[in-house]
């Protein structure tokens, strides 16, 4: 198994390093434009290796004849979220890097899956499926696990339990819009809506959705270390064909009753990528926010169609 990761800022060093401590592919390559950080990075990250027990090469380049005959690519370049700005803020610059790099790296791996990571996440996932022509079931976004794993860590803070027992999904784009499910969500096969008040509920999924923006205000730029998490699981299943059932963003084809997008969605994720799309019969209110949040996806995706 062969994973090369495209970006060598946070996320992507992050992605390197989390990859190589679960040491199940053979060879990661860090990708970046600027000469001596991806080499750098890299070195360090196959430095820990013997701690680690791990025997997972990771090297850096500057081009991509390195990245030849990947099985996965993840794309985590483009420019980052700063204090006052949404996701969508960031089209123009990041569909012209997406481009680029994903006219170069599928040149080299025609045959990988590919995992999206770079903002705004569902829209630049439709431009790799442009620029690649790839299959669409082997291109995907990273952002359900990320927004899944927001809305269980404020969980487990608020209940005092261990966010191991907390089984959760978040649905629809990754921005303000998304849908988190409290009605189908379960403290150790308890129904939240048993264990918390309707406000306390309400309070969290409003922090949810803005969990990436709290971050940026703290740091002053995006989040890293759970974005990489959310990478690297989704790498696992599909390298060890787990067959995991993990909230990603696919392609659409008449599910929830819309097509030619991509969006949050749980998806059997295996050795041939999205290997199957699961439907949640939703509610009245659920089919409404869903509606919203369809509706602001495509919107943006035109905006970036336009800039293609």
């Amino acid at each position: 198994m062969k994973i090369s990761v495209i970006g060598a800022g946070n996320v992507g060093a992050s992605t390197a390093h989390y990859l190589g401590m679960k040491g199940f592919a053979k060879e990661v390559v860090l990708v970046d434009i600027v000469e001596g950080v991806p080499q750098g990075k890299a070195l360090d990250v196959w430095e820990s290796q013997p701690v680690n027990l791990q025997s997972t090469f990771v090297h850096g380049t500057n081009g991509y004849d390195e990245t030849a005959d990947s099985d996965i690519i993840v794309m985590t370049a483009g420019v980052p979220r700063k204090p006052g700005m949404s996701r969508d803020d960031l089209l123009a610059v990041n569909t012209k890097i997406v481009k680029e790099c994903a006219a170069a790296y599928s040149a080299k791996s025609p045959n990988a899956i590919v995992i999206v990571v770079s903002n705004p996440l569902d829209i630049m996932t439709y431009v790799t499926l442009k620029v690649t022509g790839f299959p669409t079931h082997k291109i995907m976004g990273m952002a359900g696990i990320l927004d899944t794993a927001r809305y269980r860590s404020f969980i487990g803070m608020e209940l005092g339990v261990s966010v191991e027992d907390i089984a959760a999904l978040v649905l629809g784009g990754h921005g303000d819009t998304m849908v988190p499910l409290p009605r189908l969500t379960t403290v150790g096969g308890v129904p939240l809506t048993e264990m918390m008040a309707q406000d306390k509920i309400d309070a969290i999924v409003q922090r949810t959705r803005g969990g990436g923006g709290e971050i940026v205000k703290l740091l002053g730029y995006s989040a890293y270390y759970a974005p990489a998490a959310g990478v690297v699981q989704m790498c696992e299943a599909i390298a060890q064909d787990k067959n995991r059932i993990l909230p990603c963003a696919c392609w659409l084809t008449g599910e929830y009753g819309t097509e030619g997008i991509f969006l949050g969605v749980p998806a059997m994720l295996g050795k041939n990528g999205v290997e199957k799309v699961l439907e949640v019969q939703l509610n009245d209110e659920e089919k409404a926010m869903m509606a919203n949040t369809v509706e602001h996806v495509r919107k943006v995706q035109a905006e970036g169609e336009a800039l293609m």
